[in-house]
């Protein structure tokens, strides 16, 4: 008889996982995640759980949390996994569990369509070209019918399309309680959803973004729970960061001035007062983003001040915001419309100066530079003490897992950022039989990777394993400089279909290369994770360099600095456990069932030459290693398909 609240024997092969639903395999592995997850939610403790691809970690968590009796919280690393979640595993683990348990899913504001705003665009009557238009139709169309207002219902108005931010709101020009449509609005429905549910699925964005904002004590989004559980925790880091700072950018200001004469719509005199001032912030805007030209793409907050030319732009556009908040102040009591774009004017005049103005020790001031605009920022140097006082804060279990947090075996990088004080950690291989599966190559004989050719001969290297292959790779490159280098050399070499990150959004390049059969996809970044091909599309992973992080980061150097002056190396105290981390997650691309064979090609020399090259293998599933390219094309010998020549 198995205990019903026994979490790892209800995934056992006695429980009913294993008789209802197809295709399931017991995992002692799965189950010793399970068992962990429920000792950690019942105790209020801190678990870091590294498990392996094709450990079935999701079920490892939802199956205690559906049992708890208590409210939960699971986050996930991005939007196309929370769906996945929500829309599939939860229901899938509820049917099986028989559990009555209420469950909601939430995003941030902006996936949500805005009744007002869409009303707004309409009104407006502008001219839109003939793709806008139509799509402006079919979201009108699809506003009458919808329930939940969540924009991945209509997949026919692409995910980039520029009519989602004239339809969606922010948290600046959101009406809230005096917005017409108050009663039928999508956010507050998911909102209210959200605080009645015993399960709650959300994403790091928006979990950060509520719990920063419960920090300042603007209130709270999210309801408070007995128990978080971050998904694809390794992204926490990175993103706390962002949602721990203040910024500005060009975007909210030019979205201001839109915003205000927008608003001055059907207020008599408005526009006769509005229009030249929020002209001349759009002006001063153009006017700093045309003086940082010649600076780098992004530095601290120095190199602003050392340029004339800019610190002069700088100081107009804060007199014409600080002008532009005194004119609203007098306009803010004859609309609701009015009043908020004056405290969306106060906050961000209020947030320039503090950025501009006051350099703590505590913050790292810095800028970003792009074609046609520019982000301020402030950012702590440190995460874990506003990271550590969160989570005191919610007297709550805090679970974090991910295929990636360790290094070599040890957690103390991942915590160390987070401040996780003396952790429970379980470390959980790969079910995956990669001694079998996968092959991993380091060819010999490439150059350093700061030599000028050196993604030529990197391409001169795989170039026999994708003929031996028959194409079926992944290239991921760590620059799109070198990534755009080797797609134009290979347009000239290889008889395969090519898919470039960049060409076409990322949800179209992998389902053409899913279908093409023999497609090579050449990607960077956002590629080397989150990204699921299982079966004979991929057989090949191909990485050009070992992924530290880019050198002209200002917070990233202000941190190394900081370790520095602690008497930490700064190098193989940070950089490079973050760089094994980022390998870990390319190279974990390859291999994602039991039935996958492939070969991972890491080209990076260091990996041989360099100390620290042990380090980022030892990192790596277990899989046999080679230095000899016939053995990396014999891998294939008996597992290549036919190349569709017709």
């Amino acid at each position: 008889m198995i205990d019903s609240d026994d979490s790892s024997a209800l995934l056992g092969p006695h429980g009913p996982f294993a008789r209802e639903v197809p295709g399931f395999a017991p995992r002692t592995e799965q189950q010793a995640m399970a068992h962990a997850v429920q000792h950690a939610m019942v105790e209020r403790e801190t678990l870091i759980a590294e498990a392996g691809t094709g450990t079935g970690k999701t079920y490892a968590y939802l199956v205690p949390a559906l049992l708890s009796g208590e409210r939960v919280i699971v986050s996930t690393g991005t939007k196309a996994l929370q769906d996945q979640l929500y829309f599939r595993d939860l229901p899938r683990v509820k049917s099986v569990l028989g559990v009555r348990r209420t469950t909601a899913l939430l995003k941030g504001r902006a996936n949500y369509l805005c009744l007002y705003r869409l009303d707004q665009t309409v009104r407006e009557g502008a001219s839109f070209d003939k793709p806008q238009a139509a799509q402006l139709a079919a979201i009108r169309t699809w506003s009458a019918r919808t329930r939940q207002g969540d924009r991945m219902e209509l997949a026919e108005v692409p995910e980039e399309s520029p009519m989602w931010p004239r339809v969606t709101s922010t948290p600046e020009n959101c009406l809230g309680v005096e917005c017409p449509f108050y009663d039928d609005c999508h956010v507050m429905k998911a909102r209210r959803e959200a605080l009645e549910a015993d399960l709650v699925v959300v994403n790091h964005h928006l979990l950060f973004a509520d719990l920063a904002l419960k920090q300042e004590g603007f209130g709270e989004i999210l309801p408070g729970a007995q128990a978080f559980i971050l998904d694809e925790a390794h992204q926490v880091p990175e993103l706390a960061g962002q949602f721990f700072s203040q910024s500005v950018s060009a975007r909210q200001l030019t979205d201001l001035a839109q915003d205000i004469l927008r608003e001055c719509n059907g207020v008599t005199g408005a526009i006769g007062l509005l229009l030249e001032p929020a002209e001349a912030l759009q002006d001063a805007l153009r006017k700093l983003r045309l003086a940082m030209d010649p600076l780098p793409a992004r530095g601290p907050f120095q190199q602003l001040d050392a340029s004339d030319a800019v610190h002069e732009s700088l100081h107009e556009l804060r007199e014409v915001l600080a002008a532009l908040v005194d004119l609203l102040a007098s306009q803010a009591e004859r609309s609701r419309g009015l009043a908020n774009v004056y405290e969306r004017a106060a906050l961000l005049d209020e947030r320039l100066e503090r950025i501009t103005e006051l350099a703590g020790a505590q913050d790292v001031r810095w800028y970003e530079r792009f074609p046609r605009g520019f982000v301020f920022h402030a950012t702590p140097l440190d995460l874990a003490e506003p990271l550590r006082a969160m989570r005191e804060r919610t007297h709550a279990a805090w679970i974090h897992t991910s295929a990636t947090l360790s290094v070599a075996g040890s957690f103390e990088h991942f915590a160390r950022q987070l401040g996780l004080d003396d952790p429970q950690t379980l470390r959980l291989d790969s079910p995956f039989d990669y001694a079998r599966q996968a092959l991993c190559y380091l060819p010999d004989g490439l150059p350093d990777p700061s030599a000028r050719d050196y993604t030529e001969r990197v391409l001169d290297a795989v170039l026999p394993v994708l003929q031996a292959s028959h194409g079926r790779a992944f290239l991921l490159f760590t620059s799109h400089r070198a990534l755009r280098r080797a797609a134009d050399l290979l347009a000239e070499r290889v008889p395969w279909p090519l898919f470039v990150q960049g060409e076409a959004p990322r949800h179209q390049l992998l389902e053409e290369f899913r279908h093409s059969g023999h497609g090579v996809l050449l990607g960077a970044a956002s590629f080397w994770e989150g990204v699921d091909v299982a079966g004979e599309a991929l057989s090949v992973v191909v990485i050009d360099k070992l992924p530290f992080a880019a050198p002209d980061d200002p917070v990233l150097q202000a941190r190394l600095d900081a370790l520095e002056s602690q008497g930490i190396n700064p190098f193989m105290g940070w950089q490079v456990p973050a760089a094994a981390i980022a390998l870990k997650q390319g190279a974990g691309r390859l291999i994602r069932s039991v039935h996958d064979r492939g070969v991972l090609v890491l080209c990076d020399p260091r990996l041989s030459s360099k100390g620290y090259g042990r380090l980022f293998l030892a990192s790596l599933p277990p899989m046999p290693r080679t230095r000899k390219l016939e053995d990396a094309t014999a891998f294939f010998d008996d597992a290549v398909p036919a190349l569709d020549t017709v």
